[in-house]
């Protein structure tokens, strides 16, 4: 992978995790809805989007039957994911809601290396693991009683996305289509939500349904963003941007709630951008020495 394409995995991925803060607020201002309710309307929107992206690909629905099982396996847990975050951002804090969802890079990182045999290395675990000491300082695990069941149900759905994430790239480095990836988790989440939102629907205000479809649609948004920010590099090289996502919540949290973050937040904010920062200017060192020997060679070889 060349420095061109990690660069532009890094931008899809905050690209990406603006547009999942995005989503998060919208789901909480869309008020006291079942979170399986709130997840069908979030995935029915990608789902149009996908099959219209589909339609004008003019290749129609179809993929390898050797990638159906990451299909369904990336479907099945980024179903769980979402209604587990949404869940936890009805709860919670919107900021804490969100790093517990943001845990997933760090699965997709254990995931990567467990099932794609991807390698890290040392400067990499160091960036990963300082990011994951930052989020604890955000997200200042001492839960009450009250809090335990909705933070547990975040931490879930945070395992659960890095998994999906996971399967994402695998089947990105089989060739399968993102728009297919992006259309078979959004029916199969909407049928598996719709299941589930049978006995527990509640009628929903004009407000409401707006909300719902802000929020699908900038989970769409996202969604087109990270399966794209994974096909052009390996998790282990651009998951740990997907944290940024936390400064966005924080943002909105201000500004729509009057959440300020205390000193400890402002430290982990400081330790993820500080992890983010030194781990792509080691990769960009790297690269640049790659770059340089490879240039050596190339040399060598034409005075031969």
């Amino acid at each position: 992978m060349n420095l061109k394409k990690q660069h532009m995995g890094i931008m899809f991925i905050v690209a990406s995790a603006f547009c999942f803060s995005l989503m998060g607020l919208f789901v909480r201002l869309a008020g006291d809805l079942p979170s399986v309710e709130k997840g069908f309307f979030r995935n029915i929107v990608a789902a149009v989007f996908a099959f219209v992206i589909i339609i004008k690909e003019k290749n129609g629905f179809r993929f390898s039957i050797k990638n159906l099982p990451l299909l369904l396996v990336r479907a099945f847990f980024g179903t769980v994911g979402i209604v587990c975050n949404f869940y936890a951002i009805d709860r919670l804090v919107l900021s804490d809601a969100n790093m517990l969802n943001k845990m997933s890079p760090f699965f997709t990182l254990v995931f990567s290396a467990l099932l794609l045999k991807e390698k890290l290395k040392p400067y990499q675990v160091a960036a990963v693991a300082a990011a994951f000491v930052g989020s604890l300082f955000i997200l200042k695990p001492s839960f009450s009683n009250v809090e335990f069941i909705p933070a547990l149900a975040g931490f879930v759905g945070g395992l659960g996305a890095g998994l999906a994430y996971t399967c994402v790239r695998a089947l990105g480095l089989r060739g399968e289509r993102s728009s297919v990836i992006i259309f078979f988790f959004s029916a199969f989440s909407c049928i598996a939500c719709l299941i589930m939102m049978i006995p527990v629907y509640e009628p929903i205000s004009l407000h409401q349904f707006m909300m719902l479809i802000m929020a699908g649609l900038a989970a769409a948004g996202g969604q087109f963003a990270i399966t794209t920010a994974y096909f052009y590099a390996p998790a282990r090289e651009i998951s740990v941007y997907d944290y940024t996502a936390i400064i966005f919540s924080t943002i909105w949290g201000f500004a729509f709630f009057g959440q300020v973050p205390d000193v400890f937040s402002i430290v982990g904010y400081i330790v993820i951008c500080g992890a983010a920062i030194y781990n792509f200017m080691k990769n960009s060192e790297e690269y640049r020495e790659l770059e340089k020997i490879s240039g050596n060679c190339s040399e060598e070889d034409t005075d031969k």
